[in-house]
């Protein structure tokens, strides 16, 4: 199993869902996302943690993986408390989001320190590919959730 690599598709928001637990923890570089207006499309290339081989991993440690992540059917998109010119910054995503607008959905892209990506879109359609198999980490992402439950 720890060779196969996942490949999910999002056409509503319950798929997003999951999309957005098999991203979480996952680091984006700003310099690795691009919006294209005349294809409708936001892509971006992620290494997210591979929560589904957490188990297999033990209680450290754990894989990586580059993913490329794609969001077609794009009006707009907004940068909230993110500096989209500092080009190798790091942002850990926490979740995405989605909600009924006008337009059709917004999708928001929750990162840590409080900076999000906002897609206005016609529809949720998304895609996430692991381009890679991979490599090992030595620490596995932490929230601190299971210390505030003692």
């Amino acid at each position: 199993m720890i060779n196969s690599l996942l490949r999910l598709k999002a056409e509503e928001t319950a798929d997003l869902e999951v999309i957005s637990t098999c991203l979480q923890d996952a680091i984006a570089r700003i310099e690795d996302m691009t919006y294209i207006p005349r294809l409708r499309r936001f892509a971006m290339v992620l290494t997210r943690f591979r929560w589904e081989l957490a188990d297999e991993m033990g209680a450290e440690g754990g894989l990586r993986v580059r993913c490329g992540v794609h969001f077609d059917n794009v009006l707009r998109v907004r940068a909230q408390g993110i500096d989209m010119t500092d080009k190798a910054g790091l942002l850990p995503l926490l979740a995405i989001t989605c909600e009924a607008a006008d337009y059709g959905v917004a999708m928001q892209l929750t990162f840590a320190g409080g900076g999000a990506i906002v897609l206005e879109a016609e529809t949720v359609t998304c895609s996430i590919s692991d381009i890679d198999q991979g490599w090992p980490t030595p620490s596995r992402p932490d929230h601190g959730l299971d210390d505030q439950r003692a």
